[in-house]
Protein backbone atom coordinates (compact mmCIF):
# COMPACT_ATOMS: atom_id res chain seq x y z
CA UNK A 1 0.00 0.00 0.00
CA UNK A 2 3.00 2.61 0.54
CA UNK A 3 5.21 1.26 -2.03
CA UNK A 4 2.13 2.19 -4.78
CA UNK A 5 1.21 5.59 -3.36
CA UNK A 6 4.55 6.81 -3.07
CA UNK A 7 4.96 5.63 -6.86
CA UNK A 8 2.25 7.22 -7.81
CA UNK A 9 3.49 10.46 -6.13
CA UNK A 10 6.75 10.11 -8.20
CA UNK A 11 5.03 9.94 -11.76
CA UNK A 12 3.11 13.04 -10.81
CA UNK A 13 6.34 14.82 -9.92
CA UNK A 14 7.36 13.73 -13.09
CA UNK A 15 4.53 15.12 -14.94
CA UNK A 16 4.73 18.87 -13.41
CA UNK A 17 7.85 20.58 -14.90
CA UNK A 18 9.28 23.09 -12.69
CA UNK A 19 8.89 25.96 -15.05
CA UNK A 20 5.26 24.83 -15.76
CA UNK A 21 4.03 25.13 -12.30
CA UNK A 22 5.09 27.44 -9.55
CA UNK A 23 3.66 27.19 -6.07
CA UNK A 24 1.88 30.60 -4.13
CA UNK A 25 1.00 31.13 -0.84
CA UNK A 26 -2.37 30.78 -0.18
CA UNK A 27 -4.96 32.05 2.85
CA UNK A 28 -3.49 30.49 6.20
CA UNK A 29 0.18 29.35 4.46
CA UNK A 30 -2.06 26.79 2.50
CA UNK A 31 0.28 26.24 -0.67
CA UNK A 32 -1.45 26.75 -3.82
CA UNK A 33 -0.40 25.64 -6.98
CA UNK A 34 -1.07 27.73 -10.43
CA UNK A 35 -0.05 25.96 -13.80
CA UNK A 36 1.14 28.24 -16.34
CA UNK A 37 0.22 27.11 -20.67
CA UNK A 38 2.78 24.51 -21.53
CA UNK A 39 5.47 25.51 -23.91
CA UNK A 40 5.48 24.10 -27.44
CA UNK A 41 9.11 23.51 -28.75
CA UNK A 42 7.67 22.74 -31.96
CA UNK A 43 5.96 25.41 -32.70
CA UNK A 44 8.13 27.86 -30.76
CA UNK A 45 5.98 28.96 -28.43
CA UNK A 46 6.92 29.97 -24.78
CA UNK A 47 3.93 31.20 -22.86
CA UNK A 48 5.00 34.42 -20.91
CA UNK A 49 8.42 34.19 -21.31
CA UNK A 50 11.69 35.66 -22.87
CA UNK A 51 13.72 34.01 -25.65
CA UNK A 52 16.98 34.27 -26.87
CA UNK A 53 18.68 33.34 -30.20
CA UNK A 54 22.58 33.57 -31.15
CA UNK A 55 23.57 36.32 -33.19
CA UNK A 56 25.86 34.87 -35.81
CA UNK A 57 29.61 36.08 -35.49
CA UNK A 58 28.89 38.51 -32.52
CA UNK A 59 27.09 35.60 -30.22
CA UNK A 60 30.93 33.70 -31.47
CA UNK A 61 32.87 35.94 -29.72
CA UNK A 62 30.93 37.27 -26.96
CA UNK A 63 28.32 34.11 -26.11
CA UNK A 64 26.60 36.06 -23.56
CA UNK A 65 25.25 38.36 -26.06
CA UNK A 66 22.31 37.60 -28.76
CA UNK A 67 18.57 38.12 -29.66
CA UNK A 68 15.77 38.76 -27.31
CA UNK A 69 12.42 38.75 -28.21
CA UNK A 70 9.13 38.32 -25.32
CA UNK A 71 6.22 36.24 -25.72
CA UNK A 72 2.64 36.72 -25.55
CA UNK A 73 0.15 34.70 -22.92
CA UNK A 74 -0.35 32.39 -25.91
CA UNK A 75 3.28 31.88 -26.58
CA UNK A 76 3.46 33.89 -30.08
CA UNK A 77 7.06 35.37 -29.76
CA UNK A 78 7.80 39.51 -30.21
CA UNK A 79 10.71 40.64 -31.23
CA UNK A 80 12.82 44.12 -32.33
CA UNK A 81 13.99 42.49 -35.42
CA UNK A 82 15.55 45.83 -37.36
CA UNK A 83 14.59 49.49 -37.74
CA UNK A 84 10.77 50.02 -37.38
CA UNK A 85 9.88 46.65 -37.57
CA UNK A 86 8.81 44.04 -34.55
CA UNK A 87 8.22 40.40 -35.90
CA UNK A 88 5.63 38.14 -35.12
CA UNK A 89 6.24 34.61 -34.69
CA UNK A 90 9.09 34.68 -37.29
CA UNK A 91 12.04 35.94 -34.78
CA UNK A 92 14.97 37.47 -36.39
CA UNK A 93 18.57 35.06 -36.56
CA UNK A 94 16.10 32.01 -35.79
CA UNK A 95 14.61 29.68 -33.60
CA UNK A 96 15.10 30.36 -29.80
CA UNK A 97 17.71 28.98 -28.33
CA UNK A 98 17.15 30.08 -24.84
CA UNK A 99 13.86 30.61 -22.43
CA UNK A 100 13.39 32.51 -19.61
CA UNK A 101 10.06 31.23 -17.86
CA UNK A 102 8.08 33.99 -16.32
CA UNK A 103 4.44 33.94 -14.33
CA UNK A 104 1.93 36.14 -14.80
CA UNK A 105 1.36 36.60 -11.01
CA UNK A 106 4.18 39.13 -10.83
CA UNK A 107 1.93 41.36 -13.10
CA UNK A 108 -1.12 43.51 -11.50
CA UNK A 109 -3.74 42.85 -13.97
CA UNK A 110 -2.47 39.22 -14.78
CA UNK A 111 -2.30 37.77 -18.69
CA UNK A 112 -4.22 40.87 -19.62
CA UNK A 113 -1.59 43.13 -18.62
CA UNK A 114 1.18 40.64 -19.76
CA UNK A 115 -0.05 40.91 -23.38
CA UNK A 116 -0.73 44.97 -23.27
CA UNK A 117 2.54 45.64 -21.55
CA UNK A 118 3.97 43.87 -24.68
CA UNK A 119 1.91 45.31 -27.52
CA UNK A 120 2.29 48.60 -25.99
CA UNK A 121 6.13 47.74 -26.17
CA UNK A 122 5.83 46.48 -29.87
CA UNK A 123 3.79 49.42 -31.17
CA UNK A 124 6.54 52.27 -29.56
CA UNK A 125 9.46 49.55 -31.19
CA UNK A 126 7.34 49.65 -34.64
CA UNK A 127 8.06 53.89 -34.71
CA UNK A 128 12.00 53.68 -33.64
CA UNK A 129 15.06 53.10 -35.42
CA UNK A 130 17.38 50.04 -34.24
CA UNK A 131 20.52 51.27 -32.35
CA UNK A 132 22.82 47.88 -31.77
CA UNK A 133 24.29 49.96 -28.51
CA UNK A 134 21.39 51.47 -26.90
CA UNK A 135 17.83 50.84 -28.41
CA UNK A 136 17.78 47.21 -29.43
CA UNK A 137 15.87 43.90 -28.76
CA UNK A 138 16.93 43.59 -25.30
CA UNK A 139 15.64 47.40 -24.86
CA UNK A 140 12.42 46.43 -26.21
CA UNK A 141 12.10 43.44 -24.25
CA UNK A 142 12.92 45.50 -21.21
CA UNK A 143 9.99 48.48 -22.28
CA UNK A 144 7.53 45.64 -21.82
CA UNK A 145 8.44 44.40 -18.74
CA UNK A 146 8.31 48.14 -17.46
CA UNK A 147 4.78 48.73 -19.24
CA UNK A 148 3.66 45.57 -16.94
CA UNK A 149 5.40 46.48 -13.65
CA UNK A 150 6.87 43.31 -13.57
CA UNK A 151 7.62 42.24 -10.18
CA UNK A 152 6.33 45.94 -9.00
CA UNK A 153 9.34 46.72 -10.42
CA UNK A 154 9.73 49.62 -13.89
CA UNK A 155 13.88 49.74 -13.59
CA UNK A 156 14.04 46.28 -16.27
CA UNK A 157 16.96 47.00 -18.75
CA UNK A 158 18.57 45.78 -21.36
CA UNK A 159 22.10 44.48 -18.82
CA UNK A 160 19.98 43.26 -16.53
CA UNK A 161 18.22 41.27 -19.29
CA UNK A 162 21.33 40.20 -20.91
CA UNK A 163 22.80 38.60 -17.98
CA UNK A 164 19.74 37.38 -16.13
CA UNK A 165 19.05 35.40 -19.48
CA UNK A 166 22.55 34.04 -19.93
CA UNK A 167 22.68 33.17 -16.01
CA UNK A 168 19.32 31.74 -15.48
CA UNK A 169 18.04 31.08 -18.94
CA UNK A 170 17.00 26.79 -19.98
CA UNK A 171 18.60 25.75 -23.19
CA UNK A 172 15.64 24.20 -25.41
CA UNK A 173 17.38 21.18 -25.62
CA UNK A 174 20.37 19.55 -26.92
CA UNK A 175 20.42 21.42 -29.76
CA UNK A 176 19.94 24.60 -28.47
CA UNK A 177 22.95 23.93 -26.17
CA UNK A 178 25.36 23.54 -29.08
CA UNK A 179 23.94 25.85 -31.41
CA UNK A 180 24.81 28.88 -28.29
CA UNK A 181 28.09 27.01 -27.68
CA UNK A 182 29.70 25.10 -30.40
CA UNK A 183 30.68 27.86 -32.49
CA UNK A 184 32.22 29.73 -29.54
CA UNK A 185 34.25 26.96 -28.47
CA UNK A 186 35.36 26.08 -32.00
CA UNK A 187 36.43 29.72 -32.38
CA UNK A 188 38.56 29.41 -29.22
CA UNK A 189 39.77 25.95 -30.27
CA UNK A 190 41.66 27.65 -33.55
CA UNK A 191 42.60 30.86 -31.27
CA UNK A 192 44.93 28.24 -28.70
CA UNK A 193 46.06 26.51 -31.31
CA UNK A 194 47.56 29.48 -33.46
CA UNK A 195 49.01 30.89 -30.39
CA UNK A 196 50.49 27.51 -29.61
CA UNK A 197 51.63 26.10 -33.01
CA UNK A 198 52.37 30.04 -34.60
Amino acid sequence: MTSSSSTRNQQQQQQHRPEDVEANMGVGGDCVRERLPPIDFDLDRFPYSIVWTPIPVLTWILPFIGHMGICMANGVIRDFAGPYLVTEDNMAFGRPTRYLRLHPKNVDGGSYAWDEGVSKASVLYGTRTHNLFCDNCHSHVATALNNMHYKDSSSWNMIILCFWMFVCGRYVGVCGFIKTWLPFLVLITVIVLLAVYF
